[in-house]
């Protein structure tokens, strides 16, 4: 049985620039990675997206991206997708920084390098039940029980 995987052409290994946060002297483009997840497993119907960063100061780490309700016919986003469309039906909720929808990389000048974990998991339910009121830990909560595969990869930046 084929395992449940995710892939990209542009966040895999380091946040290339495209994907840096675009403020606090951080310089990047702020556009979400392309990405590609296969093998889904039986039972799919939804997904949802966290992309957090657990080396930032302060506790629990820093929200980059959450979206969620997406349809299980959906297997790939194209890079900027948070910004220029998501599937129909998909939510996108506030990240750390404060605004809705993805934010990118942006450690403090000097830190080691962050690792910034992109997961994607596969949920037996249609819809959540949420808002775009909802924090990323919250919808992560509520989503627990309704997991039934995760598909994740790491990619590093400084600055």
């Amino acid at each position: 049985m084929a395992h449940f995987t995710l892939s990209s052409d542009t966040f895999s290994g380091q946040v290339p620039l495209a994907s840096v946060y675009h403020d606090f002297g951080a310089g990047g483009g702020n556009q979400s990675p392309d990405l590609r997840w296969e093998n889904a497993p039986e039972g799919t119907e939804s997904f949802l997206i966290i992309l957090h960063d657990p080396d930032a100061p302060g506790p629990g780490g820093w929200w980059h991206w959450c979206a969620f309700d997406l349809p299980a016919s959906c297997s790939s986003l194209p890079m900027n997708a948070s910004a220029d469309g998501m599937p129909e039906g998909t939510i996108q909720i506030k990240n750390s920084y404060g605004s809705v929808g993805y934010g990118g990389a942006c450690p403090p000048p000097g830190d080691q390098a962050h690792a910034y974990h992109l997961t994607v998991y596969a949920l037996k339910t249609k819809s959540l039940g949420l808002n775009d009121e909802v924090s990323p830990a919250m919808a992560l909560f509520v989503a627990d029980e309704h997991v039934i595969g995760k598909a994740g990869l790491t990619a590093f930046y400084s600055r």
